[in-house]
C-alpha cells in the first residue's frame, strides 16, 4: 500500500508544518520506516497491543548486536538439521517461547526465529496467549537479517516504544501531528475470522470504538489516516465503515493481499483508506 498510501499523505507533513508521528498499531512498522526515511520525522510515538511485539523493537532498538548474535547462534543450528530435525527444533523454541523464562534479548529472538520459520510467517495466539502458529516448511529461512535489523536500529534510536491499546496514544496527539491507524482488519467474510494477533478479540465492537477514538482524535486538529478491508468485496450492501467514519474522507485503493492460506486468494482487493483531510 505505501505507493497510495504516500499520494494520499497529508500536505502538512510534505510542507514541514507536522513534527510528530503517532502510530496506535505499529504491526510491522512499514508505514513507520518509510515516513522516517523519506520525511526525517524526529518525534514518533509508536504502540502496539502486542507487548512481544512491542519488546522485539526494544531491543531491536537498545541492543541489537546481541540480538544478531543470539539470532546467528540459532539460525546455524537450525540450518543445519535435517526437515524432522528443524521441526522439533521449532517446536522445542515455541515450547521456550510461550513459557516465557527467557531475558529479554533471548525472547526478542525467539519471536523472530518463530516469525521466520512458522508457517506463512503469521503471529497467532490462543485465548491463552500462547504463540500456535504451526511449523513451516521453508528449505532456506532467512532467519538472522543482520544489515535489516542495524538499520530498523537506527530508524528506531529516540522513537517512544509502549505496549498499550489504540488509545494509550491520546496524550500525544494534537494540531502538529500524522496519526496513522493500522488496525487488525475486519474480516471480508464468515469464514475469514483470523484476528487473533493478541489474546483479546478486535471484533466490530472494537472497530466501533476505534471509530468513535478517531472522531475524538479529529478534533485536535491532528491529521488522521486509517486503513482497513473493503467488505464491498465480497457484500456490495456492507457500509459498516462507511456509516462508522459517516463525514470522513473514504478513499478506495487497491491492495494485493499477501498472506492467505489459498494462492488463488492472494490477487488484488479493494481496501480502505479514511482521512480527515
Amino acid at each position: 500500500l505505501l505507493p497510495q498510501i504516500e499520494a494520499h499523505l497529508p500536505a502538512a507533513l510534505r510542507d514541514g508544518r507536522i513534527s510528530r508521528y503517532v502510530e496506535p498499531f505499529v504491526g510491522g512498522g512499514a508505514v513507520f520506516f518509510y515516513l522516517r526515511q523519506q520525511y526525517g520525522l524526529t518525534d514518533c510515538h509508536l504502540f502496539d497491543r502486542n507487548p512481544e511485539l512491542m519488546l522485539v523493537y526494544r531491543v531491536v532498538r537498545d541492543d541489537v548486536a546481541a540480538l544478531i548474535a543470539c539470532l546467528q547462534e540459532m539460525e546455524a543450528e537450525y540450518l543445519s538439521l535435517g526437515e524432522d530435525g528443524r521441526e522439533a527444533c521449532y517446536y522445542q523454541i515455541r515450547q521456550q517461547f510461550n513459557q516465557r523464562r527467557a531475558g529479554p534479548v533471548e525472547r526478542a529472538a525467539q519471536l523472530i526465529f518463530l516469525n521466520r520459520t512458522g508457517y506463512n510467517g503469521l503471529f497467532r495466539v490462543n485465548r491463552q496467549g500462547a504463540f500456535n502458529v504451526p511449523f513451516g516448511r521453508y528449505k532456506n529461512p532467512a532467519i538472522c537479517r543482520a544489515a535489516h535489523l542495524r538499520a530498523a536500529s537506527r530508524a528506531l534510536q529516540g522513537v517512544r516504544l509502549a505496549p498499550g491499546e489504540f488509545t494509550a496514544c491520546e496524550p500525544f496527539v494534537d494540531e502538529r501531528t500524522f496519526v496513522y491507524f493500522d488496525p487488525p482488519y475486519r474480516p471480508l467474510s464468515s469464514t475469514a475470522r483470523f484476528t487473533a494477533y493478541a489474546k483479546e478479540p478486535f471484533g466490530e465492537a472494537q472497530q466501533l470504538e476505534l471509530a468513535r477514538f478517531y472522531g475524538r482524535l479529529h478534533q485536535t486538529g491532528a491529521r488522521l489516516m486509517l486503513s482497513n478491508a473493503d467488505p464491498r468485496n465480497t457484500n456490495p450492501d456492507d457500509t459498516f465503515f462507511d456509516e462508522a467514519y459517516r463525514g470522513f474522507r473514504i478513499e478506495r485503493i487497491q491492495a494485493a493481499r499477501a498472506i492467505n492460506s489459498r494462492v488463488d486468494k492472494r490477487g488484488p482487493v479493494s481496501e480502505l483508506l479514511i482521512m480527515n483531510y
